[in-house]
């Protein structure tokens, strides 16, 4: 299953990234997120727990955070949850004076075929389109403030 939220913001992608990228501030800013623990940080590299609502259902995964400051992409790589395995990437793209921001969810889950299809349709739909969709619009907010728009 591959899935794409994006959204326009009206800042620059400097202001956009560092929001993005720390995640660890997350459930400051992002009232759906519950919680971001550094379990672990190897270089660049972080291994961060995350815990999120959707819609009062706690959902959790842990992920290997990559920041891609001169690509302006953050990846993410999902080692523990049912989401294990999923790769998750943050584009930011200059467009029209502003930043294109894409994040695109990359799951593949190893269960028999119909299981999978619903799980992928639960999974996808229900719960990662939802936060990423409130991720993306609360980042909007905050970003635009910033930068005074």
């Amino acid at each position: 299953m591959r899935q794409a939220d994006e959204i326009w913001i009206n800042a620059s992608p400097k202001v956009v990234y560092a929001l993005g990228e720390a995640v660890e501030r997350w459930p400051e800013i992002l009232p759906h997120y519950r919680y971001v623990h550094l379990l672990k940080t190897e270089g660049d590299v972080r291994t961060v727990q995350m815990s999120a609502s959707r819609s009062g259902i706690p959902v959790r995964w842990t992920s290997l955070l990559y920041p891609l400051p001169r690509q302006k992409k953050v990846r993410f790589k999902h080692i523990r949850g049912v989401t294990k395995g999923m790769d998750v990437e943050w584009r930011l793209t200059r467009e029209r004076g502003g930043t294109r921001v894409r994040i695109e969810h990359d799951l593949r889950l190893r269960w028999p075929p119909l299981v999978r299809t619903i799980g992928e349709l639960i999974i996808g739909r229900f719960f990662i389109h939802n936060i990423a969709g409130k991720t993306l619009k609360r980042i909007k907010q905050l970003a635009e403030t910033q930068a005074g728009r």
